[in-house]
């Protein structure tokens, strides 16, 4: 548990309840294993029918487990998506805009859901949602996770990265140094007969791609630019086959809930799989991803759906599968897959809310911050000052203005809302059934449709703003 104000800790401790008849036994709670890349594009993937992208490893999940071919992050860029995998929530609501802004500490986590469940938590990678100091309170020791080897970005091959607050030197692909740690964790658990749960969040393909000589050769046919591209997804591809061996050498596969998707839309160097837009916007090649969930004990034949549902789903889904009740549950924006995973689940009932809220991005250069924090650590550099506290709220925001691009999902239909320049939002209608490609407006032959959707997303934008105003939290 962080340490922030008493009332914050006071209000978490609070949220945390959990029963003892809403635990699920330790005989049924499996092993939870999250993996995420960092830009890989729906299309990014050799199952998807790729011509020259290799990844065997995840061809093999896609087709021995429940494929999901209608899965959204929540933001079309990197910290807002991972936000919304810790807490179920669209990352607007803590004022996790865009890329480098953080976490709120007031927020529940699914590491810190789960402790309260008997796992051991760790996180291994990319983090992005907060410092990766060890007095920050919105590092991933401060948010729920016991062990942790993450980096405040991307990162690259041989990176520095922050094992518990201390910088430490690490050797290897970069993909493999994040699996490698989670490997040591699991192994750790296991002996300890822990139910654990490991957040893998990979730094590629982001770039500036450099794959390892290994990956890059195997593209030697293809531009530069495309064998580090190319050979940084199969190295991902590579450590996640490392993770699923380990699990079996370890005889716990079998309960093992592996779920493995990506932050946000391709890249321009990348793939959409033929869908409209790239990262940073909201139509669906900017966050539709590649997503599979592998766990034997509950997946025995393949499938693939093609339900909407997406990273906001992940928290309340864990909880739900191991039997955790947070009493005072802040609103959430995602539901349990539970149904969907057991094959009951036809269609989403709750619809998707995107929005882009036109607040920039924060950069956030990992070595340069590890580097510091090494000297100071070696005492060549005095402290640096402490980063505004990020639970501290200090802007209300309208409820009226209501900025930026927005999109809503509802079964088949889509609805963008573009900010115009003068103020005034246009709205575009698209049937993804039918045209997932977003190429055929058809918001002036269904004007009741664009009126329904558009006032439910209206609500919902509100409701966000309620929560990123500080109503969620008691006492703000």
């Amino acid at each position: 548990m962080r340490t922030v104000t008493f009332l914050t800790v006071f209000v978490i401790t609070t949220f945390l309840a959990v029963t003892n008849a809403s635990v699920a036994t330790e005989a049924t709670r499996p092993n939870i294993v999250l993996c995420m890349a960092d830009d890989q594009g729906w299309g990014d993937v050799g199952y998807r029918g790729h011509p020259v992208l290799k990844t065997p490893v995840l061809d093999e999940m896609a087709a021995t487990a429940l494929r999901l071919e209608r899965f959204y992050a929540a933001a079309p860029v990197c910290s807002p998506t991972r936000g919304s995998v810790l807490t179920g929530r669209h990352p607007n609501r803590f004022g996790c805009f865009s890329w480098g802004h953080s976490l709120r500490p007031q927020e529940v986590t699914v590491a810190e859901a789960l402790k309260k469940a008997g796992y051991a938590t760790g996180h291994f990678g990319k983090w992005h949602v907060g410092p990766v100091r060890a007095d920050s309170p919105a590092c991933p020791g401060a948010s729920g996770f016991d062990e942790w080897l993450s980096s405040p970005n991307f990162y690259e091959n041989d990176p520095l990265m922050s094992h518990n607050g201390k910088v430490v030197q690490t050797k290897g692909e970069s993909s493999q140094v994040a699996a490698d740690a989670a490997i040591d964790f699991m192994r750790k658990c296991v002996k300890q007969e822990e139910p654990f749960l490991a957040v893998v969040w990979f730094g590629s393909p982001h770039g500036p791609h450099i794959a390892t000589e290994k990956f890059r050769q195997m593209y030697a046919d293809q531009p530069k630019q495309l064998q580090h591209f190319y050979g940084e997804i199969t190295g991902i591809d590579a450590a996640v086959g490392s993770l699923r061996n380990e699990l079996r050498e370890l005889g716990i596969a079998k309960n093992t809930l592996f779920w493995y998707t990506s932050d946000n839309g391709a890249l321009k160097v990348g793939s959409t799989g033929g869908l409209r837009g790239n990262k940073g916007n909201l139509y669906e090649g900017g966050i539709r991803e590649p997503a599979i969930i592998e766990w034997p004990a509950w997946i025995k034949q393949p499938r693939i759906s093609t339900v909407q549902c997406g990273t906001v789903d992940i928290y309340p889904t864990l909880l739900d599968v191991v039997g955790v009740n947070i009493e005072q549950q802040p609103p959430l924006d995602g539901v349990s897959l539970v149904p969907l995973i057991e094959g009951r689940m036809e269609s989403r009932q709750k619809p998707l809310g995107f929005w882009v809220y036109p607040i920039g991005g924060i950069g956030k250069r990992s070595t340069a911050i590890l580097e510091q924090m090494l000297a100071e650590e070696k005492g060549e550099q005095p402290a640096s000052k402490p980063e505004p506290d990020p639970g501290k709220i200090t802007q209300r925001f309208s409820e009226d203005e209501l900025p930026g691009n927005s999109a809503w999902i509802d079964g088949q239909f889509k609805l963008h809302r573009r900010a115009g320049k003068t103020g005034v939002a246009r709205f575009e209608l698209y049937d993804l059934e039918r045209d997932q490609q977003e190429k055929n407006d058809i918001a002036e032959q269904m004007p009741e449709q664009v009126d329904s959707m558009k006032a439910k997303l209206t609500a919902w934008q509100k409701s966000v703003i309620k929560s990123l105003n500080g109503e969620d939290y008691s006492g703000e």
